[in-house]
């Protein structure tokens, strides 16, 4: 009874939904170029041959199943893949980072008339969905279809299992379109089964598995020579109000860390300028990426507001602080910085990565934080004892290397499922 109330109500919301995408568009959140994708209009012909499906919901999903769509392309050289995403970050994202025989289309939204539309075109053989999202009329279809599928690096939430525990009779059929559940958690494993999942197993957070984050050789080399012989740390993925405590932070240690340099990603680049709005009021002088500065001995801050940089600013801020952790986000992925040998900081809200903190932190390999005066602590006393921030950055390195064979396991585990979908026989 619920997925048909919600089905109707995705149906006659047809116009209410089409006036809340050109909101979104005009305030730069959909792209314009590409906006029918979002009804289910393909904007390129379907690859001959068999094709595996990905979704994922934004940029750290995305990011994180490259990895595995890389050894099914390499694996299978007649096997093409599409991804679909929610965000225009992650587009930009996957167009330079998908490899030849992979493509990007932005997922239909969730009503019944442009979900069909979607999967006629395309047709996929198999359906791999990433970490947590729900799309009741995209999983009914798929079901429908007998389309071969899996929930892989799949998530849940003590809260969203509290909600979802709610409405047993609707959480529960679409679970069961997924003929295995592959968690990064045992405990996400017993709430997935306990919803209705079946088949559900343990493997491990495949990020730990992705490629370190790329940068460009030259825009390395420039910013090393900017950079000098500073003491630096970055604020990595950072999120309203996180900021300004970074700038409080660099307040308080600027006059025992003489030329201290603090370097901010903001996690949505179109708040660049918000950003420096704020540091500008605190008396902070800073550069703008976006607006082509390289931070001078005058630059106290430097906000790196682009997109697909992260891996740029890992190698040259030896003391990372994980953003989304300071502030209840939940936290971003602490396995980026600690690949590169960063000392890693987070903030009392890791909820998003309980486990990869649990292994760092059981490793000796990263510090939680409990709040700004922490920060500021841990900060200092890194960029001050070179022996103790080596002792763990290279701690960091070694618990991500350790787990790097995720993406082994879940492979091995989707055998059933590709041959399945007739992609059984690796030539």
């Amino acid at each position: 009874m619920l997925q048909t109330i919600y089905r109707g109500l995705t149906e006659i919301g047809g116009p209410a939904i089409r006036l809340y995408l050109a909101r979104r568009r005009a305030a730069g959140k959909e792209d314009p170029v590409r906006r029918l994708e979002r009804l289910g209009l393909a904007s390129c012909p379907r690859p001959s041959g068999r094709l595996v499906w990905f979704h994922a919901a934004s940029v750290g999903e995305s990011l994180s199943v490259l990895i595995l769509i890389n050894r099914l392309i390499d694996r299978y050289p007649d096997l093409s893949v599409l991804i679909t995403t929610g965000t225009v970050t992650s587009a930009e994202l996957m167009a330079k980072r998908l490899p030849p025989r992979a493509l990007h289309h932005y997922v239909p939204v969730d009503r019944v008339p442009w979900v069909r539309r979607f999967l006629d075109h395309w047709q996929p053989d198999m359906a791999l969905w990433i970490e947590s999202e729900i799309w009741p009329n995209l999983l009914h279809e798929i079901g429908r279809r007998k389309i071969p599928s899996a929930l892989v690096n799949a998530r849940m939430s003590a809260g969203s299992f509290r909600k979802w525990s709610r409405v047993p009779g609707f959480i529960g059929p679409l679970l069961k379109v997924f003929s295995l559940c592959l968690t990064q958690t045992e405990t996400e494993a017993e709430r997935l089964r306990r919803l209705g999942a079946t088949d559900v197993r343990c493997l491990g957070n495949l990020k730990f598995s992705a490629e370190p984050l790329p940068a460009d050789d030259r825009a390395l080399a420039e910013m090393r020579e900017a950079f000098g012989n500073r003491p630096v740390w970055l604020l990595a993925s950072s999120h309203p109000g996180e900021e300004a405590i970074a700038a409080d932070v660099h307040a308080e240690l600027r006059s025992v860390l003489p030329g201290l340099l603090t370097v901010i990603v903001p996690r949505h680049p179109e708040r660049g300028g918000e950003v420096m709005d704020m540091l500008g009021g605190r008396g902070l002088k800073a550069a703008l990426r976006s607006a082509h500065q390289v931070p001078g001995m005058d630059h106290e801050a430097y906000v790196a507001d682009t997109m697909g940089e992260l891996g740029l600013f890992f190698r040259l801020a030896p003391v990372v602080c994980v953003g989304g952790s300071l502030t209840p986000i939940g936290g971003h992925n602490p396995v980026e910085p600690a690949q590169f040998g960063c000392a890693v900081i987070y903030g009392p809200h890791m909820t998003n990565f309980s486990e990869v903190a649990a292994q760092l932190e059981a490793g000796s390999a990263a510090l939680r934080i409990a709040d700004g005066t922490g920060l500021k602590q841990a900060v200092g006393r890194l960029l001050t004892d070179g022996a103790e921030r080596s002792r763990l950055g290279t701690a960091a390195r070694e618990v991500a290397e350790r787990n790097r064979r995720v993406v082994d396991a879940v492979l091995d585990a989707l055998a059933p499922t590709l041959a399945d979908a007739g992609i059984a026989t690796s030539p």
